[in-house]
């Protein structure tokens, strides 16, 4: 099918297998318990069982915080974790405290939360955005002004899909937890990448795909003392609080992936940050218009793969279907249809113009991408931007 060598640059929304994770499931399914349910009382379920909470134990050690496995509750990923958490742990702590009425929210949130604020709204709560700066930070300031004992829970991202930037998490837990309110992080970006201030949070939401483990799993990892009311009934799995029989095969991959990326973290943090600096300095001595959304320099405030720019001179669908003609896959940081294209909702909450941010491009990698493939990217991008009109 053609002689088109495609290089995936895309790794936020969804990394490719690890080898890992493949060798995990591989394992599985040559094994006795393939296909047990570890929910039986046989000893082919028991065994599975067993499998299924060393992978438990596996993501809490990776995870850290102090977490435990039994915290972790599997999910289908990290949209399903976000979902249940929003709604799970509000209602349940406004039933202890009928005063809890508020919910606070990043503004710049993935859409699986961002998309829950209606069904919210119409449970009765009042949710507002924490707004950020011009640097893609929460600004903790405006936090601490509209924090009271009315609030039930803060939700704010570990760090950025769109821009990378990594959000002051543990500050804001800290904050929230002085008037009584619950802590919720989506981790699913920044776990495996980059370490983690999670002592003070309640919730934390992970999705295995991001780093390199299978589709169709994630994880809520969820304190034992924390209020959360099930959203899903039927089973009693996961100790009632997500119904369903587990996928033990992909919480096993899950955890491979896991134990991989934290075992390397440091490592693959220095090498990818490297690569994601030499690609910014590579754009931006071009001169022709690319420029970063975020200022600064990539540093420990950024995840080491996302690499997010902008340009006026072209649009970003336009930019993502050349690029793609060109061989690297890539996304827009704004949502495009054959009929409609919307600036991000991230990159305008941080005060950039519309016009603007229509332009804007997300690249996203691991170390898996070679800096020969990143310089052959950038030139390719150069290119494509210096032709527009």
């Amino acid at each position: 099918m053609g002689g088109t060598r495609f290089t995936y640059l895309d790794y936020a929304a969804s990394a490719p297998m690890r080898a890992a994770a493949l060798e995990a499931e591989r394992a599985y399914e040559a094994s006795e318990i393939a296909g047990a349910n570890p929910n039986s009382l046989h000893t082919l379920g028991r065994r599975a069982a067993r499998a299924l909470d060393g992978a438990r134990t596996d993501i809490a050690r990776c995870l850290g915080g102090g977490f435990r496995p039994a915290d972790i509750v599997f999910t289908s990923g990290g949209t399903e974790s976000n979902n249940i958490a929003l709604h799970g742990m509000a209602e349940a702590l406004r039933l202890r405290e009928r005063g809890r009425r508020r919910i606070l929210v990043l503004s710049i949130e993935h859409d699986s939360e961002v998309d829950v604020v209606p069904s919210l709204r119409e449970r009765g709560f009042e949710v507002g955005f924490v707004p950020v700066g011009r640097d893609g930070k929460a600004r903790l300031d405006w936090l601490g002004e509209h924090l009271d004992d009315s609030c039930a829970l803060v939700s704010l991202m570990s760090a950025n899909n769109e821009t990378g930037v990594v959000q002051p998490v543990g500050q804001a837990a800290r904050m929230a937890h002085g008037v009584g309110a619950l802590v919720h992080t989506d981790a699913a970006q920044a776990f495996g990448r980059i370490p983690l201030d999670l002592a003070d949070v309640d919730a934390v939401s992970l999705a295995a795909h991001k780093i390199g483990g299978p589709v169709g799993i994630g994880a809520l990892a969820l304190r034992g003392r924390c209020p959360f009311r099930p959203q899903a009934f039927g089973g009693g799995q996961e100790q009632g609080r997500r119904p369903g029989t587990q996928d033990v095969r992909a919480a096993l991959a899950f955890a491979a992936a896991a134990r991989y990326c934290t075992e390397h973290l440091e490592e693959f943090r220095a090498l990818v940050s490297g690569r994601a600096r030499a690609l910014h300095q590579r754009l931006a001595e071009a001169d022709c218009g690319i420029e970063p959304t975020t200022d600064g320099a990539m540093g420990d405030d950024r995840l080491p793969g996302i690499v997010s720019v902008m340009t006026r001179r072209i649009d970003s669908e336009t930019l993502v279907l050349k690029l793609d003609q060109a061989g690297f896959e890539v996304s827009a940081a704004s949502a495009c249809s054959s009929t409609s294209l919307d600036a991000s909702h991230v990159l305008l909450a941080m005060g950039i113009p519309r016009d603007v941010a229509l332009g804007s491009l997300r690249v996203s990698f691991d170390e898996r991408v070679s800096e020969d493939d990143l310089v052959r990217f950038a030139d390719a991008l150069v290119d494509v931007v210096r032709s527009a009109r």
